[in-house]
C-alpha cells in the first residue's frame, strides 16, 4: 500500500520507518525537509498537496491544532486538491474538538477520517508496539485497522471521532503524575547509602511503578549521578502541552483535575530550571535533588 506521512518528528519518522519495514511504499513530508530526508527508503515530497497525490492513505503526526490547521487547510495543504476516496489518519495528541472539526473538513472533501492518538514513544513505534486509540465511524475504523495493526500491539476503537483524544488523555494522565511522584520518592530516599542505579532498579520493580520505569531507570540513575540520560523520546514540553490540554478538556466537561493542575506547575518549574527539550524523566531527577543540600 502507498502511505504518506505528514510530520516527520521523532514519532512520524519512527512510524514511516515501521511502515516501510513491513512492506509499504511511503512518501513523507515535513516542514523542514532535512528531517524527511533522514527516513531511509521513503520518497520525500515538497508539499502536503503533493503527498496526497502520491498515496492512498495519509497519516499525520503533528504538534498541535495550529499545525494541523496549516498542514491540512493551507494553500498547498493536504485538502487543497482532489482527495475524494482517500483515507486520512491523524495520530496527533490534540483536543477532541480539534479532531471533530478536522473530521468535518476531511469528510466535506469526500474523504474518510480516523483519529488514532497512541500510547507509547518512538521505541514502540519503531517496533509496531504502540497502543492505538481510535475515534471513527465503524466503516472508517475497519478500513484503517489493517494499517494501524502494523503499528500497534493493541488497537482500541473508543467511539466516534473525538473519543480517541479523550482516551489518550486518560492514558497519559497517570504517567504524567508518575514522573513527579517518582521524583518525590527519590527525594525521600536521597540520604540513604544506596547507589542510584540500585535504587531505581528497586523502585521500578515495585507494584507502584509505571510500566515505563524499567526502561527509563538507567537514564534516571545516570542523571542522579550528574550524567546523560540518553536519547530523548518524549520531552518535558510535550508533558506540559498534554496536561494543559487535559485541563482544558476537563474544564469543558465540568471536571476538576487538581492533581494534574499541581503536577503541571511542577513540570513548569522543572522546565525553568532544566529545559523543556529535556527527556521527560528529567522531572523525576530534578525533584529528587531540588531540596537537597
Amino acid at each position: 500500500m502507498r502511505i504518506g506521512v505528514a510530520g516527520i518528528g521523532k514519532m512520524g519518522a519512527a512510524i514511516a520507518a515501521r511502515l516501510i519495514e513491513v512492506g509499504n511504499e511511503a512518501a513523507v513530508w515535513n516542514r523542514t525537509p532535512d528531517k524527511a530526508k533522514a527516513v531511509t527508503g521513503a520518497t520525500v515530497v515538497a508539499t502536503p498537496a503533493e503527498l496526497v497525490k502520491r498515496v492512498e492513505v495519509i497519516i499525520s503526526s503533528l504538534t498541535d491544532a495550529a499545525a494541523l490547521d496549516a498542514v491540512y487547510k493551507g494553500s498547498s495543504g493536504l485538502l487543497s486538491g482532489d482527495v475524494a476516496g482517500k483515507l486520512f489518519i491523524d495520530m496527533s495528541t490534540v483536543l477532541p474538538a480539534t479532531e471533530v472539526a478536522l473530521a468535518e473538513a476531511v469528510r466535506g472533501k469526500g474523504a474518510a477520517f480516523v483519529e488514532c492518538p497512541v500510547g507509547g514513544s518512538t521505541g514502540p513505534a519503531r517496533q509496531g508496539k504502540l497502543i492505538g486509540l481510535m475515534g471513527a465511524d465503524a466503516a472508517d475504523a475497519a478500513r484503517a485497522r489493517p494499517i494501524l495493526e502494523r503499528l500497534c500491539r493493541r488497537l482500541e476503537h473508543a467511539g466516534p471521532v473525538g473519543s480517541g483524544a479523550v482516551l489518550k488523555f486518560a492514558v497519559n494522565l497517570p504517567l504524567m503524575v508518575y514522573w513527579q511522584a517518582l521524583g518525590e520518592a527519590l527525594a525521600l530516599a536521597h540520604s540513604l547509602p544506596v547507589d542510584p542505579a540500585r535504587l531505581m532498579d528497586l523502585l521500578s520493580d515495585t507494584s507502584g511503578a509505571a510500566t515505563i520505569a524499567k526502561v527509563r531507570a538507567p537514564g534516571i540513575a545516570a542523571m542522579l549521578k550528574g550524567g546523560d540520560p540518553g536519547p530523548v523520546t518524549f520531552n518535558v514540553d510535550g508533558g506540559i502541552k498534554d496536561m494543559q490540554a487535559m485541563l482544558a478538556e476537563a474544564k469543558s466537561r465540568g471536571i476538576d483535575l487538581p492533581l494534574v493542575d499541581k503536577t503541571l506547575a511542577c513540570y513548569e518549574e522543572t522546565k525553568r530550571h532544566r529545559s523543556g527539550a529535556a527527556e521527560i524523566s528529567t522531572v523525576s531527577a530534578y525533584w529528587a535533588s531540588r531540596n537537597q543540600k
